[in-house]
C-alpha cells in the first residue's frame, strides 16, 4: 500500500491509499481510500505508517471510518 498523490482536471491534488496487484501477469492498481479532506500533517502521519516507520499519532480522536469496503 502507498499514498498517491492525482491531479483531476480542474487542477486540485487529490490523496489516495492504493495497493498494486496482479491479474493475468499485469500490474493494476486498487485505490482503498481517498483521504483529501485530512490535514497535511495527518496524510504525512499515514505516509510514514505505511512506509513501516514508527510513528505516534497525536491525535487519533479526530480519526473516524466512515466506510469500509469487504
Amino acid at each position: 500500500m502507498y499514498i498517491q498523490a492525482v491531479r483531476n482536471q480542474w487542477g486540485a491534488t487529490t490523496s489516495l491509499i492504493r495497493e498494486n496487484y496482479r491479474e493475468d501477469g499485469k500490474v493494476k492498481h486498487r485505490t482503498l481510500a481517498n483521504i483529501s479532506k485530512l490535514p497535511l500533517h495527518q496524510i504525512e502521519q499515514i505516509k510514514h505508517i505505511l512506509s513501516g516507520k514508527n510513528v505516534q499519532v497525536l491525535d487519533s480522536a479526530s480519526l473516524e471510518i466512515r466506510n469500509v469496503r469487504e
